[in-house]
């Protein structure tokens, strides 16, 4: 099995599991559309475009973050992992073939909510192009990764999507895709510095150089839990 396979095969895992296809694609779908689209009708344009924009952060944390936690630890739980680590791929191609699955869809669902949005809502295409791509590839590759990194502190694969509940939430609270919401400025400094933030920091912006810093450093977090901690097999009780 090559790596080109192992993609093929995560990919085409994901998208006949119905379960993981609903919470990861269709809500967040269904979100960043239905609300831009809603409050077109109600509130001025710049904020419509603003929430989607926010609302961009979610589609990140869940179709990349939720969606490789799910489903890497329920591949560790079943014992998937290990049997694919008999065979002749490395370890690195093994967990790059899930993670680029994950990304790439991440990516395609990005596009067509964006342009689903200008035919629903009237929302402009991103101002920035060259910018809001980049922010997409680096943002859903970084969310991949650390989604994958997550999978050492869910302990079992019927917990995840629990465990990554929080972590899209905080995301989309902090980038206004759930509306404005005061917060102490410490706090929302904080947040500022998460990947999803500098995603959609960059794409509001056009700005790259600071945010894709900022992600590249998520990446290198990502890469090191990854190498430290990820558990190829479940926990022996």
């Amino acid at each position: 099995m090559s790596l080109a396979a192992t993609y093929r095969l995560g990919t085409r895992l994901f998208w006949s599991d119905r379960v993981n296809l609903f919470a990861s694609v269709i809500t967040p779908v269904g979100l960043t559309i239905g609300i831009p689209t809603l409050l077109r009708q109600v509130t001025p344009a710049d904020n419509a475009v603003h929430v989607f924009q926010g609302l961009l952060a979610l589609v990140l944390s869940i179709t990349a973050f939720m969606s490789v936690t799910v489903t890497l630890t329920a591949r560790r739980d079943r014992l998937v992992l290990k049997r694919l680590r008999a065979s002749e791929l490395t370890d690195g191609q093994i967990l790059t073939g899930q993670i680029a699955g994950a990304a790439t869809q991440s990516i395609v669902i990005v596009l067509l909510c964006t342009v689903a949005v200008r035919l629903t809502a009237g929302i402009p295409l991103p101002a920035h192009p060259v910018a809001f791509i980049v922010a997409t590839l680096a943002g859903s590759a970084a969310m991949a990764l650390l989604g994958a990194a997550f999978t050492a502190l869910v302990p079992r694969a019927e917990l995840a999507s629990v465990y990554t509940m929080p972590v899209f939430m905080i995301c989309t609270a902090a980038t206004g895709g759930m509306g404005p919401i005061p917060l102490p400025g410490r706090l929302q400094a904080a947040l500022d510095l998460l990947p999803t933030s500098a995603a959609v920091h960059a794409i509001r912006t056009g700005e790259l150089i600071v945010p894709l810093l900022g992600i590249a450093a998520w990446t290198a977090l990502g890469l090191v839990a990854l190498r430290l901690w990820f558990r190829w097999e479940p926990r022996r009780s």
